[in-house]
């Protein structure tokens, strides 16, 4: 099973804002002095110039525009709400803010397979919602889908039951353990796994510094050394600039990139960039208005699609 997708679904954006209903515990989103209909040009913009580049580098991007009717100030993410299985399995998530939930649409999965993508089931855990319990896709879960292991750190919106569900279901291992930021002088869980680990096919993106259990950390560095994977481990100050929040594609050709912002790439060390070259071309965008009002980044913004295609 492969860790990377030549294709991705991504939503551009109609209604783009900083979403009070998810910054109770989002806590890199701010505030930018800018009306809402600037921020959502901003966004867009920045959308259009991401997408280009992806497209330019020969990388497959399903685009799907947001739904105007709908306010959905967070329907740029929609790794969170869907996943793609390459068994023809789509999983629906259950979101942990009430406005996130109109970003689940039918017509997106029709619009994949008007692409002749395969969809022979659906697997939908939103019901949980009823009882108060979350678990947001690919940024509650970093799935190594080689190894078939789901990397959950717990939060709000990372339930650990429903992710036993979710890996019973698709048959990985759950490799559970809390991971947290300093908000003032505070140490706060991080609302989502993918902004401080990514799992590439070779390699591993981890801010060890987050996990404050000893054991945790131990836990997470042996399952990386089983599977044969480079650690390049990064601070919480690269964190804050979403180099954790990073995504492996490859192109039609298979040449492999790392998926980043330009905050991201900024932020990293000479030697940390020398260390990803050895294995893909690191390949950025400018994000910024997406990542100050939105608080997620360059991954969140990419739901990989592994479904089977009809020849």
């Amino acid at each position: 099973m492969k860790q990377t997708t030549n294709t991705i679904l991504m939503v551009r954006p109609s209604g783009f804002r900083k979403n009070e209903q998810t910054a109770v515990n989002n806590f890199y989103q701010e505030d930018i002095a800018l009306e809402n209909a600037r921020i959502n040009e901003k966004a867009q913009q920045e959308f259009d110039d991401f997408v280009k580049k992806l497209k330019e580098h020969g990388i497959e991007v399903i685009v799907v525009a947001d739904d105007k009717s709908t306010d959905t100030p967070d329907s740029v993410f929609p790794n969170n709400w869907i996943s793609f299985h390459a068994n023809g399995t789509v999983a629906i998530y259950p979101m942990f803010a009430e406005n996130r939930r109109l970003e689940r649409r039918e017509d997106v999965l029709e619009e994949i397979e008007s692409k002749g993508f395969i969809i022979n089931e659906i697997m939908d855990y939103t019901a949980a919602e009823d009882e108060g319990f979350f678990l947001e896709g690919t940024g509650s879960m970093v799935l190594d889908r080689t190894h078939k292991k789901a990397y959950c750190a717990l939060s709000p919106r990372a339930n650990e039951e429903l992710l036993i569900e979710f890996c019973e279901d698709f048959e990985y291992t759950p490799i559970i353990f809390a991971a947290y930021q300093t908000v003032g002088n505070k140490r706060e869980l991080i609302y989502h796994t993918n902004v401080m680990i990514c799992v590439a096919d070779a390699f591993v993106i981890v801010c060890l510094s987050a996990i404050d259990d000893k054991k945790e950390r131990k836990s997470l560095l042996k399952h990386f050394k089983e599977d044969g994977k480079k650690v390049i481990d990064i601070s919480e100050t690269q964190l804050t600039q979403f180099a954790g929040n990073m995504l492996q594609v490859e192109n039609d050709k298979g040449t492999s990139f790392l998926v980043m912002s330009e905050s991201a790439h900024l932020s990293l060390t000479t030697f940390q960039k020398k260390q990803i070259n050895q294995y893909c071309t690191i390949l950025s965008s400018s994000l910024e208005t997406i990542e100050t009002c939105g608080g997620g980044s360059a991954r969140c913004m990419m739901a990989e699609i592994f479904l089977p295609k009809n020849v």
